[in-house]
């Protein structure tokens, strides 16, 4: 039944492999999806077992047993056409509340006319109140369709160990669906509050960009036209010495000012960890990977340099992506930093990503891992790769040294 949730309208699209998985809140892009999404749900009518039993029997009459069958097969048509329906067009459709009412009325009919046994209609009827009922009138639904549960099975002479069986697990599901879906709206908010603050580390890093090209433009191409109008005035009267000296301030002006714009340029390319690791939370997000990030990961470190933290940042961009492409059957993706010592008693920082998947296998690393490590040894650091704890899944590790921070800094940089 969790397949009934609200469809995530952020995830993205799904994976070659994944067409036979039936994840809660999942999409469903394609007839395929569907349809094995409804062999999945239609797992949950083996608790229709008990009317089935009940009519298979022979003890009822051939009007009764013919009105069962009908109403068995009315009450399964809706119970799959709320989960075709739901699965196609999440949170468009207000048909749902017809085919709900309709499973609910079926609920109240059948066991008076058919017996104890149909009792336990009540329980799909009330998960499914659970799902199209807004949640903050979801957990009264849920304890209105229990109540009428237990109303009905006094009524028609249950035994006590029927009303149990029946009652309490038609109200323990529809408390779980409501708690499922309060999740999944959950998560649907966490996803959109962390492509804001990506969007907003995106945005901080224009507006720096804007800011310095302005710093460094304004002056020089102010001091450019004050040059000129000087240089422009000396050749009007005569003074060429004078006018030629402008004109190589001019030249080295706009020369410095390429350069400066130029550094700009790479500074705003730079990748950084909190811009990074809000990227790797999306995309993996996409991918239906949990991602586990250490607690502190992204402050500022002491000797941590703005080189070694933008290669620290490509190691990780680039280790997020070979999960996503390569990371067969990776659920789960942890990313931690520590700090180490090395034998040649340097200080060095350490990115470690890690994933439960398969492993790399026998294939060797490709050009992004090469690219790394050569990015990487550009500031003095190194990469190593290989298999994950206990052989399993695909780890990497970005080495990059930490610069001697003096101790007066050091304990300025604790205190803050």
């Amino acid at each position: 039944m969790a397949g009934m949730v609200d469809q995530d309208r952020h995830a993205g699209p799904a994976e070659p492999g994944t067409s036979f998985r039936n994840i809660p809140g999942a999409k469903v892009e394609s007839r395929r999806q569907l349809l094995v999404k409804l062999c999945w749900m239609s797992l949950w009518a083996v608790y229709l077992a008990y009317p089935v039993k009940d009519l298979v029997d022979g003890h009822h009459g051939t009007a009764a047993t013919v009105f069962g069958w009908a109403a068995l097969g009315v009450y399964l048509a809706c119970y799959l056409s709320l989960v075709a329906f739901r699965s196609i067009r999440p949170g468009t459709w207000s048909g749902h509340y017809a085919l709900v009412v309709v499973m609910v009325a079926l609920a109240l009919v059948t066991p008076f006319v058919l017996g104890e046994a149909w009792l336990t209609l009540f329980t799909y009827a009330s998960v499914c109140i659970a799902v199209v009922v807004p949640s903050r009138y979801s957990v009264a639904g849920v304890g209105a369709a229990t109540a009428a549960a237990l109303l009905v099975g006094l009524l028609v002479d249950a035994d006590k160990d029927t009303l149990v069986a029946i009652v309490v697990p038609c109200f323990l599901s529809g408390l779980a669906m409501t708690g499922l879906q309060r999740l999944i709206s959950t998560m649907q908010e966490l996803r959109e509050a962390r492509a804001a603050v990506a969007h907003l580390a995106a945005s901080e890093e224009r507006l720096r960009l804007a800011r310095d090209l302005h710093d460094l433009l304004g002056h020089s191409l102010s001091l450019i036209t004050i040059k000129s109008e000087l240089a422009g005035r000396f050749m009007d009267a005569g003074k060429q010495e004078q006018a030629r000296s402008q004109v190589a301030d001019i030249e080295s002006v706009a020369r410095q000012s390429l350069v400066d714009v130029r550094e700009a340029v790479s500074g705003f390319r730079r990748p950084t960890l909190p811009v990074e690791l809000a990227a790797a939370r999306t995309a993996l997000t996409t991918a239906r990977i949990t991602l586990e990030a250490a607690p502190g990961l992204t402050d500022a470190r002491p000797g941590l340099d703005g080189e070694e933290a933008g290669a620290l940042a490509w190691a990780l961009r680039e280790a997020v992506t070979n999960i996503v492409r390569h990371g067969t059957d990776a659920t789960v993706c942890t990313v931690a930093m520590d700090e180490t010592w090395e034998d040649d008693g340097r200080r060095y920082a350490v990115l470690e990503v890690t994933d439960n998947g398969r492993g790399p296998g026998k294939s060797g690393p490709g050009n992004g891992l090469s690219g790394l490590g050569e990015r990487l040894a550009l500031v003095d650091g190194r990469l190593e790769t290989g298999p994950g704890p206990h052989g399993r899944g695909f780890r990497l590790r970005a080495h990059v040294p930490l610069r001697a921070v003096p101790a007066a800094a050091a304990t300025d940089s604790v205190r803050e």
